[in-house]
């Protein structure tokens, strides 16, 4: 009421606020704004957020579907302080007026309330079946000395059947002779039963694979890094030429129309080839805050005829690469400069097969001890 009257939220705001209970007001009037640090200062902006976003919240952390619900609702003795959910006046079925935009939908507004009863029946669900499996369904490790298994250690079974036949080859829409009853005790949907596989050999869960698929795998790995190593070296070539290239620039202009026209062409670059270009004339910074961009523009302002010659024609290809093949930008480049594209390509598939032969030779004992040192 108080946030109302001073404006900070509105009518419908107030309005959901107002139907639930005094404890859970405060904790639903924080979900109401978000916190803009954008601005800087040691306090961030409170931004209202809109109303249907409260709405989610309040049906994510309050609001609890007594339909989905894991345990007997009309239970009396499961939780004997509670009673029965049936005459509980914290149900939204209970006060119909209330909720009317709930419709037939009866949910719980006590969220303690309705985790002891999951609580209660999950202890009574092991207690009357000793040997039934638990599982979790949370991300991250397992406490030291759990009984719960975490989410690698068991097959969940589908209870559904498949729907097309790539479904019905899947594992978890198979039944194996290992499969048998698990409690969800901790994670979503706790107190549920499920079906699952905790054999870790189990030949329909767990199955081993092919020696075809072992060679499947390798060979597209080989192809992958082939992929890789190939693309590595067009890339080289591709800056060796350029930079023959750009050697090979006479100077023409005047430094006044080479810095006009340059300047115009890295207007229009994107981030990447603005990078590609300061790179070429070792300019390596990082890019936070339009960094690199301005280093280059001072780098420009303070280059000879030149530089600003091999800069120009070194922008062009770039461009033109970004609107056509880079391949053929750098051919057409290297043609009219009179650039042996060969020689170069050779050269650089040289240095990759002495990089790769290096690696492959096993280092002296006596620096292999230094390290190890």
């Amino acid at each position: 009421m108080d946030a109302f009257y001073r404006e900070e939220i509105g009518v419908g705001h107030a309005l959901l606020l107002a139907k639930l209970q005094s404890s859970q007001q405060d904790q639903a009037l924080a979900a109401c704004f978000k916190e803009d640090w954008s601005a800087g200062g040691q306090k961030p902006k409170r931004i209202l957020l809109p109303v249907r976003s409260l709405q989610f919240w309040i049906e994510s952390n309050i609001l609890l579907v007594l339909k989905l619900s894991p345990f007997d609702k009309r239970d009396v003795q499961l939780v004997p302080a509670a009673g029965s959910c049936v005459d509980c006046p914290m149900r939204t079925g209970h006060n119909k007026l209330l909720f009317a935009d709930l419709g037939k939908l009866d949910a719980c507004t006590s969220p303690i309330c309705y985790q002891a009863k999951v609580e209660a029946h999950v202890a009574k669900a092991i207690a009357a079946k000793p040997k039934l499996v638990q599982i979790s369904t949370a991300y991250g490790q397992q406490k030291e000395g759990s009984v719960t298994l975490p989410r690698n250690q068991y097959v969940e079974i589908r209870p559904e059947k498949p729907t097309t036949k790539e479904e019905a080859t899947q594992p978890e829409f198979k039944t194996c002779k290992y499969t048998t009853e698990a409690i969800v005790s901790e994670g979503v949907d706790k107190g549920e039963l499920r079906k699952v596989c905790t054999e870790a050999n189990c030949p329909v869960h767990h199955p081993k694979p092919r020696p075809q698929k072992v060679a499947d795998d390798a060979k597209w790995k080989a192809e992958q890094e082939k992929q890789r190593k190939e693309q590595a070296i067009a890339n080289t070539t591709g800056l060796r030429v350029l930079a023959a290239v750009s050697a090979a620039i006479p100077v023409r202009l005047m430094k006044c129309d080479l810095l006009f026209i340059l300047e115009r062409l890295v207007s229009v670059m994107d981030e990447n080839r603005v990078e590609m270009l300061a790179r070429q004339h070792g300019i390596r910074q990082k890019r936070d805050d339009g960094g690199i961009s301005k280093t280059l523009a001072a780098f420009v302002r303070r280059a000879d005829e030149g530089t600003l010659s091999r800069l120009l024609v070194e922008s062009s290809i770039l461009l033109a690469a970004t609107r056509g093949n880079p391949a053929t930008a750098l051919k057409d480049a290297a043609s009219a400069y009179k650039v042996d594209t060969d020689a170069i390509a050779a050269k650089v598939r040289q240095e990759f097969a002495a990089k790769e032969k290096a690696k492959k030779v096993p280092q002296p004992a006596a620096k292999t001890a230094k390290t190890a040192a």
